[in-house]
């Protein structure tokens, strides 16, 4: 489903009500995030990988969890390696069985439950050559965020 829906039922010319469907789905991830930010976290196994101006992000998720990312900043290739999720799209959520690669826009912010055990890949181009670079240069600050830069689980105080 693609194309643009309205925040009410009537536009008003002095505001701009036009929500697209990726609005829409990013708005729907958040409040996901606050409210899984009250249940315990889960810690995905992180790999980082650094090579020629790329940077591989490989995450492996266990069965029956969800997690939620941070915004991202640049286009990049999320590929679904192996398992089965359901995951949030511009389009809505899709049940995706790897393998299977999707195209990522700037302001992506997913959702990801593993159906079955899953592993999942992000791919980046970067000028960055650390961890800690990368997550400057590729990813929107959170204050919300429930994990660190290496997927470890921190204590959240949610703002509203």
């Amino acid at each position: 489903m693609t194309g643009t829906v309205y925040a009410g039922d009537k536009m008003d010319d002095n505001v701009n009500s036009e929500l697209t469907i990726a609005d829409i789905m990013r708005g729907k991830v958040s409040a996901l995030q606050t409210e899984l930010s009250k249940l315990p976290q889960y810690e995905p196994i992180t790999k980082h990988t650094f090579h020629g101006g790329m940077y591989c992000r490989e995450v492996w998720r266990e069965a029956g969890v969800l997690v939620v990312g941070k915004v991202h900043k640049k286009e990049h290739f999320y590929l679904i390696v192996s398992g089965t999720i359901s995951i949030t799209t511009d389009d809505g959520v899709q049940s995706i069985t790897g393998p299977q690669l999707l195209c990522s826009k700037p302001g992506t912010k997913r959702a990801v439950y593993a159906e079955t055990d899953a592993l999942c890949m992000t791919f980046h181009r970067v000028e960055s050559t650390t961890l800690e670079d990368a997550e400057t240069e590729l990813v929107e600050e959170d204050i919300n965020s429930m994990y660190t830069i290496d997927n470890k689980a921190k204590p959240l105080e949610v703002t509203t």
